[in-house]
């Protein structure tokens, strides 16, 4: 990240009254962020380079001692642990921007940056010891059932009597973000950041659309030249348009104020218009999935626990929308009364198979009672739960596979195999307790006398088993192939077991 900042005007609204924007260039290349005000008469304009040497820079503001600063600085190659911005890759997948292949095993922490320093530092902690390379999280403070402290900081200042002054941001309650926004990039984790939310006491879910629009930029101009930023519209979208909501607001001006499809559609546009680096941009459902055909969708993020919980179901969204599909929320591990928020870490373990077999993505979280209701999928804090030691495990499978991704290998008659046709399979047998497996696998880019590897994999003991010799292919009719004396793989008769089968070179 390249940051400029400059001294300027602190009378008036700063944040009203004063423009800033500056054009970066390299050869026939033009990129423009917006600046922003960060307090005590300082402002910033941040940019992501994405190509090494020279960029030269001009500002442009309606101040004059902001209007036409110059300079150049040289970008210099990435350093090792730099692979750039997650984008998406080969229709269903992610990568990163130097190529490098990208799975999400994500978590949720939705209001962890508004606990405080040692909750904050705790969750970064644990994080470090996490499988987990994304993390949804909000920008606004949550209130909801175990989520009802107060936030150290809010994102606007006070007027003389006490209300928000949607005019004025508070400069610190962004700075502190961003940190974490940081601390995060440091660990190698994406931030999925949510910019809006229904869960809400303070207002931030009631304010004008003037007030949306302008928030929307100023988080842009402030985050968005952060390499790990995904941009989230929202969590549970939906819930913050909801009829009985509108039926109980009396008051007409509030009642303008509940979000619609077509607000949604603008938000997209402005963020898509507003980011120079077209970051990844999603928006999350509570019972209405949101039209993600959309171009400003980059992929679906999915709520909906019951398409990961049995075979056939997660992949048919990607035939919908043909983009990389995320179930981000498929219920939590933990032992709440909530229905989500209860299911067990081998429940858990279970869904994320699910979901890579059918070519998607699964994210965590987890909700285990605490006596000051310090829960994962909030407040952030410790990990309580079985499940991540074993989503370490998957994500080491996953990222010793196939660079292109995992895509179903024959979606018709085939829900537990994925792969990459005539190179990899990996077949998953869920909740079933089988003894034996006769070797069989569809037909397609496969040919007589192809030979293969098999390893038993147990998901929850986290053990990988080499079958000893090779299965050269034997074609069996139209769509099938068997192996050369029929040979059969021992299974140890218990659930939760997948086989990773691998060509011979």
């Amino acid at each position: 990240m390249f940051e400029l900042s400059l001294k300027g005007p602190q009378s008036g609204d700063p944040f009203l009254d004063v423009t800033l924007s500056a054009e970066f260039s390299q050869l026939n290349r033009v990129l423009k962020p917006e600046g922003f005000y960060d307090g005590g008469g300082v402002y910033r304009v941040r940019f992501m380079p994405d190509t090494p040497g020279v960029w030269t820079y001009v500002t442009k503001s309606n101040q004059p001692e902001l209007d036409g600063q110059t300079g150049k600085f040289t970008c210099v190659e990435p350093s090792p642990g730099n692979h750039g911005p997650v984008v998406v890759h080969n229709t269903f997948h992610f990568a990163y921007a130097d190529g490098m292949p990208y799975s999400p095993i994500g978590t949720t922490c939705y209001a962890w940056t508004h606990q405080g320093d040692q909750l904050e530092e705790q969750t970064i902690a644990s994080l470090r010891r996490a499988p987990f390379n994304k993390l949804r999280m909000c920008v606004f403070p949550k209130h909801y059932v175990y989520n009802t402290n107060e936030p150290v900081h809010h994102a606007f200042e006070r007027t003389d009597t006490g209300e928000w002054d949607y005019a004025r941001f508070n400069p610190q309650f962004f700075q502190h973000f961003e940190k974490r926004v940081g601390d995060l990039l440091a660990l190698g984790i994406e931030a999925d950041i949510i910019l809006f939310h229904p869960y809400d006491r303070w207002g931030y879910a009631m304010m004008d659309a003037e007030t949306d629009d302008r928030y929307l930029r100023y988080v842009v101009a402030r985050l968005a030249a952060y390499r790990n930023v995904w941009w989230s519209l929202a969590n549970e979208y939906d819930f913050m348009m909801e009829r009985e909501r509108m039926e109980k607001l009396v008051d007409e001006e509030k009642r303008k104020r509940l979000k619609t499809e077509a607000d949604w559609d603008r938000f997209f546009q402005l963020i898509q218009q507003s980011d120079p680096y077209q970051h990844l941009r999603s928006i999350h459902n509570g019972a209405l999935v949101y039209n993600h055909t959309h171009p400003w969708i980059t992929h679906a993020s999915i709520q909906n626990g019951s398409a990961v919980a049995d075979f056939g179901r997660a992949g048919l969204l990607r035939d919908v929308y043909r983009k990389p599909i995320v179930y981000d929320e498929v219920c939590y591990e933990g032992d709440i009364p909530q229905r989500w928020g209860n299911i067990s870490a081998e429940e858990m373990v279970h869904r994320f198979w699910q979901g890579t077999i059918a070519g998607t993505y699964v994210g965590h979280g987890e909700t285990y009672l605490h006596s000051q209701d310090i829960l994962w999928w909030s407040k952030g804090g410790v990990l309580h739960g079985q499940s991540p030691t074993r989503l370490t495990f998957l994500r080491e499978i996953l990222e010793e596979g196939p660079a292109q991704g995992l895509d179903p290998i024959d979606k018709w008659q085939d829900v537990r195999t994925a792969g990459v046709r005539g190179e990899y399979y990996l077949m998953y047998f869920g909740k079933e307790r089988l003894d034996e497996w006769m070797f069989e696998l569809p037909g397609k880019g496969l040919s007589e006398g192809l030979k293969f590897q098999v390893e038993v994999i147990d998901t929850w003991e986290m053990t990988i088993t080499p079958i000893e010799g090779v299965f050269e292919i034997v074609p069996e009719g139209a769509y099938r192939c068997g192996s050369k004396g029929d040979r059969k793989v021992t299974l140890p008769g218990k659930p939760y077991i997948a086989l990773r089968i691998c060509r011979v070179q």
